[in-house]
């Protein structure tokens, strides 16, 4: 549909063992029982094998196919090569969602919602690195660091997903 805008993309980031997972999971469940179609993307730092060798799609793409989609009565998965632009690939696949959430690419600029714990295995929040600061939108944490943008507790699930629908999901006058 040329009609539809673009949908908006929010990335989840945080150092790892951080609880990116479980925040997306908590907002995926938060943004979906509000009617939100909410898109979620995973980028992994590693080959990942989708699927098992000498299984029909395996096969299709071991004789050369460049993308194979594997379709059932209630599930599609696409698998292709990738050397594009992660941005284009978001929204040509998921371009029928209101939000897209993307778990990691947080050198992508995007906007983005750090999770840190002040428990956790690492001392310090990403947005602490040179040049991470400047797509932060929003801070989760239990600790006392205070960036310039709003800063959520970890349970704090609904409070995140009002600001995310004003910020991105409201009609921009």
């Amino acid at each position: 549909d040329i009609s539809r805008p673009v949908p908006a993309i929010v990335t989840i980031v945080g150092k790892s063992n951080s609880g990116k997972t479980t925040l997306l999971e908590k907002l995926v469940r938060e943004l979906s029982g509000r009617g939100v179609r909410v898109g979620t993307v995973k980028h992994a730092h590693r080959h990942m094998d989708f699927d098992r060798k000498g299984k029909d799609t395996w096969r299709h793409r071991n004789a050369g196919a460049a993308a194979t989609l594997a379709l059932c009565p209630d599930q599609a998965a696409l698998i292709r090569d990738n050397d594009g632009d992660p941005r284009a690939l978001i929204q040509t696949h998921l371009s029928d969602m209101d939000l897209i959430l993307v778990e990691g690419l947080k050198h992508l600029p995007l906007p983005k919602i750090e999770i840190f714990r002040r428990d956790g295995p690492h001392p310090t929040p990403l947005f602490e690195d040179p040049g991470m600061e400047k797509h932060l939108v929003a801070l989760v944490s239990d600790s006392d660091f205070e960036p310039r943008v709003p800063v959520f507790g970890l349970e704090q699930t609904a409070g995140l997903a009002d600001f995310i629908q004003a910020r991105f999901l409201e009609e921009k006058p």
